[in-house]
């Protein structure tokens, strides 16, 4: 199959053609190419605005690609080693959404990690599917999650021969990967599908040192969130396809909750971004690796922290690492990951990814610079030097097994009261709870609330994390299902 060629960037061609024609527009939207709103315009600038436009034949149509965006797909599958391509304006939720409903029928199973973001968890609420949970491996002195061991995989299948697919992170928020390509293989033997959330993994598609991605081990759908690591607008993100799947009926599965007036924006940045990956993807992740490599050397070298890389693969529930990940623990400095979080946000102006509980993760992709490098690790020796203390009462760990009793679908929707979190012991869970970022739910709708799990939301918000999920914004309250006891 020969190349394509890569260089070429469809839809800001078209969006160029587009504005140098200058159309008059009585259509959508109404601030008419920024006129109508002085102050976005000001903000946005006229370059923007004059671009985001409504759907009209010479700029195709997400719903229905037949030229430009279509174009587009057929070079994103290309640049990412897969038969089709989905542009995706809803987030990698959105693709991972159209993957599990895809796969999945009302009542049908699928096997997932329970370390899923909650995007994955949503799907089954939306389409009534009912999830296998494998546990996740755990690394005893992180007190992190890990991926899924090929055993519990294939225990999993066996015990399950009714499945339909499965679902792997690839890698997760830490950077961990599960034995990828053994759990495809192993999968497809038992005529499962594989669906995998690459939501941080869009970098494995064009570096030859980092784990495999998807579409190499051959996985059947796969989640890519482009605006993540690959330089795209927040949003956009890619659905890719390969195998015997149907890109026409994923179509369609798409188009039932996707918006029917994809932005412009967000299409030609994933146009644009794909081809700098295309181009020159090998030289930009050389760079990112060699960042996040010293990062990880120095802030080891100062002690204290624990900057973990590749040490910790053990060839199974952590069958790879990438490196690009500054996965640093902070709980030997006497610090939850939260609390440094928060200082390094709001004393020295430095944003990274999350706090959790016992680390934190600063993301370094595409448009990292030493300087800022050299300030983050700056900031953790200070932080380290004026705040450290005793560690002795601090929480160990971020996973807590759930005891599943109903489906997703089941708890969310069955008949619900609202009480208080304290008292809630030994009830069913009707909703999600969880720290936002990573957004993996510590409850989800059909789960067991135990003491366990009561100490852990509790510790996670007084130490400061962003609690999401529950239709209480106080988490002090909680929706049980109604007459289910222990």
């Amino acid at each position: 199959m020969n190349k394509l060629l890569q260089s070429k960037m469809p839809i800001f061609e078209a969006l160029e053609q587009y504005k140098a024609s200058r159309t008059v527009p009585f259509d959508v939207p109404g601030h008419k190419r920024g006129q109508g709103n002085k102050e976005l315009t000001d903000f946005l600038g006229e370059k923007c605005m004059s671009v985001d436009v409504n759907s009209m034949k010479p700029l195709d149509n997400l719903c229905h690609p037949v030229s430009v965006i279509k174009e587009a797909e057929a070079l994103a599958a290309d640049a990412f080693g897969a038969k089709h391509a989905f542009l995706m304006v809803g987030g990698t939720t959105s693709a991972v959404q159209a993957m599990v409903m895809s796969a999945c029928k009302k009542g049908e199973k699928i096997i997932m990690p329970r370390n899923v973001h909650r995007s994955a968890i949503n799907a089954l609420v939306v389409c009534g599917a009912v999830p296998v949970y494998v546990n996740p491996g755990v690394n005893e002195a992180l007190g992190i999650p890990l991926g899924m061991s090929y055993e519990d995989v294939e225990r999993a299948i066996i015990e399950n021969p009714d499945a339909k697919a499965v679902l792997v992170n690839n890698p997760t928020y830490y950077g961990v990967c599960s034995p990828l390509k053994k759990i495809v293989d192993l999968a497809h033997q038992h005529g499962l599908l594989v669906l995998v959330d690459e939501a941080h993994g869009t970098h494995f598609y064009f570096h030859d040192d980092l784990p495999i991605s998807a579409m190499e081990a051959g996985a059947d759908l796969a989640a890519v969130s482009m605006h993540k690591t690959g330089g795209s607008l927040t949003q956009s993100s890619f659905l890719l396809v390969q195998n015997d799947v149907n890109p026409g009926y994923v179509r369609q599965i798409i188009n039932l909750t996707q918006t029917t007036s994809g932005s412009y924006l967000l299409m030609a940045s994933l146009d644009i971004s794909r081809k700098n990956l295309a181009i020159n993807g090998k030289e930009i992740f050389d760079r990112v690796i060699e960042l996040a490599q010293y990062a990880r050397s120095e802030i080891n070298e100062m002690g204290g922290y624990y900057a973990f890389g590749k040490e910790i693969i053990d060839g199974n529930a952590c069958y790879d690492f990438d490196v690009t990940k500054l996965s640093i623990h902070t709980r030997d400095i006497g610090l939850a990951g939260i609390e440094v979080y928060d200082m390094l946000r709001d004393e020295y102006d430095i944003q990274i990814e999350f706090g959790d509980i016992g680390n934190i993760l600063a993301i370094l992709s595409v448009g990292d610079k030493d300087l800022a490098i050299e300030r983050l690790i700056a900031a953790l020796a200070e932080i380290k030097r004026l705040y450290a203390k005793d560690k002795s009462g601090m929480l160990n760990h971020e996973y807590v097994d759930p005891h599943v009793a109903m489906t997703p679908a089941d708890a969310f929707y069955a008949d619900k009261e609202q009480v208080p979190l304290r008292l809630s012991e030994g009830k069913i869970c009707s909703e999600f709870v969880m720290c936002y970022p990573p957004g993996i739910p510590i409850l989800a709708p059909g789960e067991y609330i135990t003491p366990e799990i009561i100490d852990y939301i509790q510790y996670a918000k007084a130490k400061g994390c962003f609690m999401t999920g529950t239709e209480d914004p106080q988490i002090e309250k909680i929706n049980i299902v109604q007459g289910n006891p222990y």
